[in-house]
């Protein structure tokens, strides 16, 4: 009861820090725009570029259904892959603390024949490491493009290069699990620090998570469909440009799409209403674009063409998989108030 209330106390804490966030970023932005042109903005911008982006979305989130397909080991059907991961990503972006992955674990472990929690489990994170990879190239070859002092541009591309050499350094770690364990064993026996942390039990937890990408035809597929997912999200970002601005910038389009996907780690209000148009805006400021009306209003619209697209197809995965909100509460409910059970079969997996 007392570690209940403990982490009830800190997620408390989490959404009282994240409305903070989000009121000062929601501040800081009103101050620097005109209302009165924020609302022209939005009124004479060329909307049929948003149905044309909607549909690249719609495009993305099938490649992302692809490759978890692919990580599942084709356990489930593509269609029925569809509508759980985009269950799971239309709670994430109306619901903090990451739940639609809990609800994306439930509702793999519900099907028939039913998969493994811990299964689904290290495919999410091996989902999150390649996303990060990704996210992490396209900010940084934005910024080796952007109007920075050469030091910077070169500074972009080095760590460019090491988060690809880092990534294939994990493929190895993985690949070569026993060692690697063997190796933290030695770290643990010797420094009594590490004695005191489950430091062998979160290494195997890892490295669970990376293990689709130790076979070669998971770990081909696995690239190919986040490239092409990150691909397609960012023809998307390129078209919807033009809805606000005569010419779009592929550089800008980089750069405001990775910012986005990091914001979504800052604590904020369900949505995350506020940081995410602040990071549209940080990365546009960053190429050169006024912090105006016009730019507000593109965040604004970036913002609420995602929210739209991830609220219809979540509402559709809802209808397809028969499933109530009241059932996937209940279900998420249980595994939160048992993350024993994921970790005990993880552990046997």
């Amino acid at each position: 009861m007392l570690v209940a209330t403990e982490h009830a106390v800190k997620k408390w804490h989490v959404a009282i820090l994240g409305g903070i966030i989000s009121f000062l970023a929601i501040l800081f932005i009103t101050i620097q725009i005109d209302i009165a042109q924020l609302t022209d903005a939005l009124t004479t911008a060329r909307y049929i570029y948003v149905l044309p982006c909607m549909l690249l979305l719609l495009v993305g989130l099938v490649t992302r259904a692809e490759r978890w397909r692919i990580l599942l080991d084709g356990d489930l059907p593509l269609r029925r892959v569809f509508n759980i991961i985009n269950i799971g990503y239309g709670i994430n972006n109306f619901i903090p603390y990451r739940i639609g992955e809990v609800a994306r674990i439930f509702l793999t472990s519900r099907v028939k024949p039913p998969i493994p929690m811990a299964k689904t489990t290290s495919t999410i994170i091996t989902e999150r490491l390649l996303d990060l990879l990704a996210v992490v190239v396209m900010a940084l070859f934005a910024l080796s493009l952007a109007p920075l002092p050469d030091g910077s541009r070169q500074t972009a591309f080095a760590f460019g290069v090491v988060a690809i050499v880092g990534f294939a350094v994990l493929i190895v770690l993985a690949w070569q699990r026993s060692l690697t364990e063997k190796l933290i064993h030695f770290f643990v026996e010797r420094i009594p620090l590490l004695q005191r942390l489950p430091v062998e039990q979160i290494t195997a937890q890892f490295l669970d998570g990376l293990a689709p990408l130790t076979r070669p035809v998971s770990l081909i597929g696995a690239f190919f469909w986040t490239a092409a997912s990150w691909t397609v999200s960012c023809f998307a970002g390129y078209v919807l440009m033009f809805a606000f601005y005569d010419e779009a910038s592929w550089a800008t389009t980089l750069l405001y799409i990775s910012s986005a996907a990091f914001a979504i780690a800052v604590p904020a209000v369900p949505g995350n209403l506020g940081t995410y148009e602040l990071s549209i805006l940080g990365a546009m400021s960053l190429m050169g674009y006024a912090l105006d009306a016009t730019a507000t209003s593109f965040a604004v619209m970036v913002h609420a063409v995602n929210l739209s697209v991830h609220a219809a197809t979540g509402i559709y995965g809802f209808v397809q998989e028969g499933v109530t909100w009241q059932q996937l509460s209940d279900g998420v409910n249980q595994m939160k108030q048992k993350p024993s059970d994921i970790l005990e079969t993880s552990q046997g997996h």
